[in-house]
């Protein structure tokens, strides 16, 4: 199926995959690990595309939804690569609440692992946002911020909220600052992506020959993502670790 991977074998027999929620491809990447976890990753950049393969993997049997990925800042004091473990996300269907239980397993795997790399003093608590469409200006992060006192801004976390209610499920967020509040994002930022969250070269290159001077700002956006993915990859080792996303840690 387009944005959906199949389960890890790493698991025992019988046991249930953690889904996890991201919207881009490399963000389904880290978020399969190393294969020592059941997790099922499903991924789209389209909410209609993500909300087809969420839930047929939820139909296949899940034991708890999980959003993973990287979000756009709200918070001016969150530098790129801060780590959010979110207590609930406001959005388009309403103020969805995380599992207590699981956020604070989340945390404490995060800041056991994560001392020696710095991630632990990245880490935050708070609300996310969640928007159907991507949040390019610091102008309009700045009003969503004052508006919900969220800590960050996603276009998937609603999604993932939305169908573990539905489905009596535990749910879980957690994602990494990529954009600060204070970044607008250039026009050739958001050019390449994909309705599948897969990403296309050329539009990028087409948006930068129609406007050079987005360069600058593309480059910043770089070094800006390469923090959030350490971020990511650091977070998801700390997760399999720490075993928040077997079975036995959720129940």
């Amino acid at each position: 199926m387009p944005g959906s991977t199949t389960p890890s074998a790493g698991a025992g027999a019988g046991s249930l995959p953690v889904i996890v929620v991201t919207g881009m491809a490399f963000e389904a990447r880290i978020a399969r690990g190393d294969g020592g976890d059941r997790v099922e990753a499903v991924y789209a950049a389209r909410a209609d595309l993500l909300e087809r393969a969420l839930s047929a993997a939820v139909a296949r049997g899940a034991a708890g939804i999980i959003s993973f990925g990287t979000a756009g800042g709200l918070a001016p004091d969150l530098e790129p690569g801060a780590l959010i473990v979110a207590d609930a996300v406001d959005g388009p269907f309403g103020r969805l609440e995380t599992d207590r239980q699981w956020a604070h397993r989340i945390v404490a795997a995060v800041t056991a692992a994560g001392a020696a790399e710095g991630l632990a003093g990245r880490l935050r608590r708070g609300s996310m946002a969640a928007v159907a469409a991507p949040l390019i200006t610091a102008d309009d992060k700045r009003a969503l911020h004052s508006s919900t006192g969220a800590l960050a801004v996603d276009m998937e976390s609603h999604i993932a909220g939305a169908t573990a209610a539905a489905h009596r499920l535990p749910f879980a967020i957690c994602r990494a600052v990529v954009d600060p509040a204070w970044r607008t994002l250039p026009p050739a930022a958001t050019a390449g992506l994909r309705d599948d969250g897969s990403t296309a070269l050329g539009p990028i290159l087409r948006e930068l020959l129609r406007q050079p001077s987005q360069l600058g700002a593309l480059i910043r956006l770089a070094a800006d993502a390469r923090a959030a993915r350490t971020t990511l990859m650091q977070a998801r080792r700390a997760m399999g670790e720490g075993g928040v996303l077997r079975m036995p840690a959720i129940v």
